[in-house]
């Protein structure tokens, strides 16, 4: 009697199946890196320590976030690739930019203008990136829209010379350092207990 059972199909490629969630040390990085210079932006510390996050800008937020988005491309995440290594050549570029550049003498109002043009070209990327954040989940969705108000109000500071704006844009910056930490728990403690214990409202 012949064998007419069906045979096994072909195994089912997953990208990236055995690499862990790398979102939650993506969110965390941004996080931690953003509380700390909202602290200044917001008055908290004097602008005279703001060396502080240069360290934080180029190894946490920078290399370590970039790197999560590396491992978003392993795993197929489109929107995660695109949203830490972008988030973390912006933290790159930031210690560059506030460490290791020299604006000779240019006088201060264009020098205000050109880092409210720097942060309102990453308001417009993470506007954009909020709308394919909808569809991630509610969770995500609340940290890209406080960080697109956060990048416009700092950015409005900017052109305005206006340190009372430039406050305000740091409690915001701390809002969203708040809100991507519980994103980064919810995404750990997920995997620690096998089950969801902070919900994050998925959208897909």
């Amino acid at each position: 009697m012949s064998d007419t059972s069906p045979s096994p199909g072909p195994a089912v490629h997953v990208p990236g199946a055995n690499i862990a969630d790398p979102a939650p040390l993506g969110l965390a990085a941004f996080a931690l890196t953003t509380f700390v210079l909202s602290t200044v932006n917001a008055g908290w510390l004097p602008d005279t320590v703001e060396p502080v996050v240069f360290g934080l800008a180029l190894a946490y937020g920078g290399i370590g976030q970039f790197a999560a988005g590396i491992w978003e491309f392993a795993k197929g995440n489109t929107f995660g690739a695109t949203a830490f290594c972008s988030y973390g050549a912006f933290w790159v570029s930031f210690w560059w930019l506030t460490g290791h550049t020299s604006f000779g003498t240019a006088p201060a109002s264009d020098v205000g203008d050109a880092v409210g043009m720097y942060l309102l070209a990453w308001g417009i990327f993470t506007a954009y990136m909020s709308v394919a954040a909808t569809r991630v989940s509610l969770a995500v969705l609340v940290v890209f829209v406080l960080l697109t108000l956060t990048f416009l109000i700092l950015a409005w500071g900017e052109f305005a010379t206006s340190t009372g704006i430039t406050k305000t844009g740091g409690y915001v910056g701390l809002v969203t350092a708040l809100a991507a930490w519980y994103a980064s728990f919810a995404g750990v403690t997920a995997f620690t207990w096998k089950r969801q214990i902070a919900p994050v409202g998925p959208r897909e």
